[in-house]
């Protein structure tokens, strides 16, 4: 039988607001701050493209922004399988992003931090096939820095200058 019912629900829910929990992003909470309101640096690179689109879709394009958001990437490769013939079958990629929110009417930088993680994909195929996997692992590794990022950011949010 499942210990589960309404009355444990509303219960917790009760002693999360009695102690200030307020959703991020609900009414007042701190990731309202960052809704339009960042202006991530212009990429230089694919891959920052990728995460600058990705950052901006999630964060919404900033019309008067009053944070800026820089972000330095840094990719490389290993390989992580190796046939017995000694070919590399497949690659892991990693990315770190080292990032800063500033503000933009002083300059100051209001939080920094890195988020690093890593994706991989496979070179058992054609040419074409394998940079197509090396791609679209490029483009899945922004996306979980850019939600790494997102997530710190949100974190901070209510400690930020309105």
């Amino acid at each position: 039988m499942s210990s589960y019912s309404r009355r444990t629900v509303l219960l917790g829910a009760a002693a999360l607001s009695a102690c200030g929990f307020t959703p991020a992003y609900g009414p007042g909470g701190g990731a309202n701050r960052l809704d339009g309101n960042v202006a991530v640096d212009a990429p230089t690179t694919q891959p920052a493209y990728r995460l600058v689109r990705y950052l901006e879709d999630r964060l919404g394009r900033a019309a008067a922004p009053r944070y800026g958001l820089s972000h330095a990437i840094r990719i490389s490769e290993r390989p992580s399988a190796i046939s017995d013939d000694n070919i590399t079958l497949r690659y892991n990629m990693l990315g770190e992003v080292t990032y800063a929110l500033r503000d933009l009417d002083s300059g100051e930088v209001l939080t920094s931090g890195k988020v690093d993680s890593f994706t991989s994909y496979s070179t058992s195929g054609t040419t074409v096939a394998t940079e197509a996997a090396k791609r679209d692992a490029s483009d899945r590794l922004m996306v979980i820095l850019g939600d790494a990022m997102i997530t710190r950011l949100v974190a901070v949010a209510p400690g930020l200058p309105a």
